[in-house]
């Protein structure tokens, strides 16, 4: 059954009243996606360019379901990066619904969740809208990061609406602590060959953390 998430059922004041959590102010907190990142090959570069092309084409004629997010942009990201690989695991969560109203209408949305290794969330949202900013999802990815088995690891988080990516890191000991990226684009091509070397840095960070 689809659970369904309200803006107070689930919002970043809450989280920080029920857990503590504050988010961090140390420039080095979440160093992974502003030092350098792992360089891509010549059939990385290739990959990326080959999705940012599809997306470029089905956006123009209309706006992207969740489903089109998963399959356009998302899954081929997370298969050049590796995470369709052994130890990590993917796993589905219940999606949860969102809404935004408008001048007396509503536009209905949901948020898929995808979890690899119990340490790196994935958080899509249906792009039906552009009022579903891609931070819509952070206060939902942060409570997932924060009910992580193992608090004594840091865990990672990336809120996807098709057309902007950002990352979110969480640490939970001595207090929970996180912070996020700004949002890149798919359509800035530095900016999205940083998505993918992002990814690829976040997985050595957690197989080295393992």
């Amino acid at each position: 059954m689809v659970q369904t998430a309200q803006a107070k059922d689930i919002n970043l004041e809450t989280l920080k009243e029920k857990f503590s959590l504050q988010r961090s102010s140390d420039k080095d907190f979440f160093n992974e996606w502003q030092e350098e990142v792992p360089a891509l090959s010549e059939f990385e570069q290739q990959q990326l360019a080959r999705v940012q092309q599809n997306y470029m084409n089905l956006a123009e004629d209309k706006p992207f379901s969740e489903e089109s997010v998963k399959m356009v942009v998302l899954s081929p990201l997370l298969d050049l990066a590796e995470f369709y690989r052994a130890p990590f695991n993917l796993l589905t969560e219940e999606s949860v619904e969102i809404a935004a109203e408008d001048e007396g209408t509503i536009f209905r949305g949901k948020i898929d969740v995808l979890v690899t290794l119990e340490q790196f969330w994935v958080l899509a949202i249906e792009a039906k809208s552009t009022r579903f900013d891609v931070l819509l999802a952070l206060p939902q990815a942060l409570s997932y990061m924060l009910g992580a088995p193992n608090q004594e690891k840091p865990a990672y988080g990336l809120l996807v609406n098709g057309r902007e990516f950002v990352f979110v890191k969480l640490v939970h000991l001595p207090t929970p602590h996180y912070a996020r990226s700004f949002a890149l684009s798919i359509e800035q091509d530095d900016e999205f060959t940083r998505v993918l070397g992002i990814l690829k840095r976040i997985r050595r960070e957690i197989l080295e953390s393992n």
